[in-house]
């Protein structure tokens, strides 16, 4: 039996006993983890010493279904990139994704008297047990990000530690998840003998695992295209505003190929990668491909020649439709001009072929393919975008850059003596 999971992020931890760092992300198509050394290149990133990915199992649209199924992936994952590290781990870092996520911003505000604003006004104002308190009680908030300060109305602050004025305000963008698919991750993690020491919403990390500097600041649109989702979230002036998960991705793309051609999953999958573009070309008339009929592949009957195009023609449609839906998430919610003209695409369904130019033709923006950047020892076979996640987790942990996510661990102490209290008091008030 697993360790009891500790759920609060109050008690995380994500280092472990030997200054390993692992992340995990469980995704409907695959389980990754990756275990970084704690020192850091002259870049300011994090090496890499294990890594382990196989076939997801017991997940469907990012929601874990089958809890066994499920834990023995993640256990037969971790235990891959254990013996490449050549050291065990006691927790993770974990993604968490699907469509339980809930995205809004908020405002709060306090009086801080005209003192000097100090880290206790930065914890009152982002007062994890108020914020969860204002919570659903079927969901759990995940991030608490601030995306800007403002004191006595005057707004765009960075930083206000240092200032002074009489009210400090602060726009939050809150992130909350199902408890429900939350606590079933925690408990598949604790069957492998794991603590979750943080959860990080999948759409964030891969947004710090792929952005550059520039992008983050000025505006950007991150579409991670998986397995079960296609998960959004947009970035601005340094920090993510808006999130968002849509239940389709490429596995929906897979399973209208094997209907439309009558062949299996696995023949479709193949077809896909091998075959499959998103743009047609005037080629694709004159190129065949062999597909074996559904139930034929083993009695070697008869199969069926496809032409390129048909192929193609049965992809592009499920495509537009996914991109007309982020358009449509991000038109609803207010975002699609918070994010500028740059769009990019990651996941491992942004492999296809031609899938830039027909997410630039639809969504109107500058589409680039993202890969993981901020992390070195990654070996080619877990470099390209399907590992944007995994990288970003290790990037979160590592950095904990975020005022915020760092005050969110460790809650405003209230003092136990009246003098303590009084103390507290005339600092709050003078």
């Amino acid at each position: 039996m697993g360790r009891k999971p500790k759920m609060s992020q109050k008690t995380a931890k994500t280092k472990t006993r030997n200054g390993l760092i692992a992340a995990l992300d469980v995704g409907t198509t695959k389980v990754a983890c990756l275990i970084a050394k704690a020192g850091l290149d002259d870049q300011g990133r994090p090496q890499v010493v294990g890594i382990g990915h196989q076939l997801s199992r017991g997940v469907k649209a990012g929601t874990i279904i089958d809890m066994d199924a499920a834990e023995n992936a993640i256990r037969a994952t971790v235990a891959a990139a254990e013996k490449m590290a050549g050291e065990n781990i006691d927790s993770v870092v974990a993604s968490l994704g699907g469509a339980s996520l809930h995205s809004r911003l908020a405002a709060h505000e306090v009086t801080v008297t005209g003192h000097e604003i100090d880290d206790n006004d930065l914890r009152r104002i982002i007062d994890p047990a108020r914020l969860q308190g204002d919570t659903p009680s079927d969901q759990q908030l995940i991030h608490a990000l601030p995306v800007g300060y403002s004191i006595d109305g005057s707004k765009g602050i960075r930083d206000p530690r240092g200032m002074y004025g009489q009210k400090l305000g602060v726009n939050l963008h809150l992130v909350r998840a199902g408890t429900g698919p939350l606590r079933n991750l925690v408990t598949c993690v604790a069957g492998s003998h794991l603590d979750v020491g943080a959860t990080v919403v999948g759409p964030y990390a891969a947004g710090l695992s792929t952005l550059v500097d520039d992008e983050r600041e000025l505006g950007s649109t991150v579409v991670d295209m998986g397995g079960g989702t296609t998960d959004i979230s947009v970035f601005f002036d340094g920090e993510m505003v808006f999130t968002a998960s849509l239940p389709v991705g490429g596995n929906h793309v897979t399973s209208d190929i094997a209907r439309g051609l009558s062949t299996s999953l696995v023949e479709a999958e193949r077809a896909k990668v091998l075959y499959g573009c998103a743009i047609a070309s005037p080629a694709d008339e004159q190129d065949y491909l062999v597909v074996p009929l559904i139930g034929e592949e083993e009695d070697g009957g008869d199969a069926q020649q496809v032409s390129r195009a048909e192929l193609n023609a049965i992809i592009r449609p499920r495509l537009e439709e996914i991109f007309e839906l982020v358009r449509g998430t991000l038109e609803t919610a207010g975002f699609d001009r918070v994010g500028g003209r740059r769009l990019v695409l990651t996941g491992g369904s942004a492999q296809l072929p031609g899938l830039r130019d027909l997410a630039a033709l639809i969504l109107d923006k500058q589409v680039r393919i993202g890969r993981p950047t901020r992390i070195k020892g990654l070996a080619d076979a877990v470099s390209g975008p399907a590992f944007a996640v995994s990288a970003g987790l290790l990037h979160h942990a590592f950095t904990k850059d975020n005022l915020a996510e760092i005050l969110s661990l460790r809650p405003l102490s209230e003092p136990t003596s009246t003098l303590g209290r009084v103390g507290r008091w005339l600092r709050e008030n003078f």
